[in-house]
């Protein structure tokens, strides 16, 4: 940290302070002028891309998130505490990729995989749309997959 006043790099910290906000704040004085500044620290976070399936790149939602587990789970025993904590679960593990871009369909695969975990009937109801389920033979096939995680799930 240098002095904005003299530009000497010998600045000594008087007071910092924590806001709500995610920043601090720095009371500092600058030894060699005696003059006192402050300065605000924030964390820098890098805004996670979309890559929709027609190549078109877009700023990252979690509450396009939530809204799709909304609507799936309409009618379900799901509280919007388990959608957000869904939802922000996704997030962090998008981010903790670190590439910047993820595609739709890594946002979509990740979904579906806790879905699966969460509750089997909002799991269909999101795959059935999310995968465009047009015959009721994909239906069937995503019943016996379901069928098969918890006969495995059953015996462990």
């Amino acid at each position: 940290m240098k002095c904005p006043y003299c530009n000497s790099e010998n600045v000594k910290t008087l007071e910092t302070r924590d806001s709500p906000d995610n920043t601090t704040r720095r009371r500092r004085e600058c030894v060699n002028c005696d003059k006192r500044f402050t300065t605000y620290e924030y964390v820098e976070t890098i805004e996670l891309m979309v890559r929709k399936k027609d190549g078109k790149l877009e700023r990252f939602d979690v509450n396009k998130i939530i809204r799709g587990i909304q609507k799936a789970s309409e009618k379900r025993p799901v509280t919007m505490t388990q959608i957000n904590e869904l939802a922000s679960r996704i997030r962090q593990d998008l981010m903790l990729k670190d590439t910047g871009e993820v595609s739709s369909q890594e946002i979509g695969d990740l979904l579906m995989k806790h879905l699966k975990n969460m509750d089997r009937i909002v799991y269909i109801r999101f795959a059935s749309v999310y995968k465009r389920f047009e015959d009721p033979e994909d239906f069937g096939r995503l019943l016996m997959e379901v069928g098969k995680h918890e006969i495995c799930t059953e015996t462990r």
